[in-house]
């Protein structure tokens, strides 16, 4: 067979690529001899949320090469391909695409449709994903291709796997052992998806706080004499208060205060120590009281 002048790499890479899957070289036990051990590696899922980056190229030519080796060595070897839903990324990526196309929203839509649209986004996803896949070369034994949400109600053809009931199972198992349980723990809330989602998803950003100052009035009506002194001991300000003013960054923990906490030495607020104030949030008659005590 003669050499072409130029080596068209596209040509060749399509061809090889072929003879390989129609030759089932890739096979879960291809090239197997009799006792030898087995090797096996679950791909890392990439997400179904578009496309591979360098990383998975790297990270995936590295095991390419182990399995191969494991391969050419005779082991049992199997290169286990799989794409991962990515639940809310996934979610995140089709309602963009529907309003690029102008497509109803998720609400708009319902439930039923938009789920099947989300596995329409998945379906062009995932053959993107498996054509890099197959350019790169990877030897994946493409006939147990799997998909973390195979199984799940409203799955269409071809996701008949059983990935959603074995996540439901082993779910159910480590509940059982104990390894899951209820606790009290702040949760993180996407007011977009209207859902709660895990430490991995946020992202925490500095930004400029804001002091805030509120009045607590003190209960019954009861005042005091208020008096303010600057550093020689003059008096700067006297007047007559029914409320103790405090501060804070997080107006959001005043329905949790148990108490407001003044320094022992502070004269201002000695006459108001021992008295009770109002969390000033609601209407008045429905408002706790709590103590002012010292602390230092």
């Amino acid at each position: 067979m003669p050499m072409e002048k130029t080596f068209n790499a596209t040509e060749a890479e399509a061809r090889i690529a072929k003879l390989w899957l129609d030759r089932k070289a890739f096979a879960a036990g291809a090239n197997a001899k009799p006792g030898r051990p087995a090797f096996s590696v679950m791909i890392p899922p990439p997400n179904v949320t578009g496309s591979l980056h360098m990383g998975h190229a790297f990270n995936n030519t590295l095991q390419d090469i182990l399995t191969r080796w494991h391969r050419m060595m005779g082991d049992d070897t199997l290169w286990q391909p799989g794409t991962d839903h990515a639940g809310i990324a996934t979610q995140m990526v089709t309602e963009r695409e529907m309003a690029l196309q102008q497509e109803p929203d998720r609400r708009t839509m319902g439930r039923e449709k938009f789920l099947a649209r989300v596995w329409q986004q998945k379906q062009k996803s995932r053959g993107n994903i498996r054509g890099q896949l197959e350019r790169l070369g990877a030897s994946c034994d493409w006939d147990r291709e799997a998909f973390t949400m195979s199984g799940a109600p409203g799955a269409p053809d071809g996701e008949e796997g059983n990935f959603h009931d074995a996540v439901i199972k082993v779910f159910v198992d480590m509940y059982a052992k104990g390894l899951i349980y209820r606790g009290k723990r702040l949760v993180n809330w996407d007011p977009h998806f209207e859902t709660a989602i895990s430490d991995l998803e946020v992202e925490n950003t500095e930004v400029p706080g804001h002091m805030w100052h509120f009045k607590y009035p003190l209960a019954g009506g009861a005042t005091y004499e208020y008096v303010e002194k600057d550093a020689e001991g003059n008096v700067t300000l006297r007047e007559v208060r029914d409320y103790i003013s405090i501060a804070t960054t997080r107006p959001e923990t005043m329905l949790g205060d148990g108490a407001v906490a003044v320094h022992p030495s502070d004269a201002r607020y000695a006459p108001i120590v021992g008295m009770l104030c109002e969390i000033p949030v609601g209407p008045k008659e429905h408002r706790r009281l709590i103590p002012i005590i010292t602390d230092d």
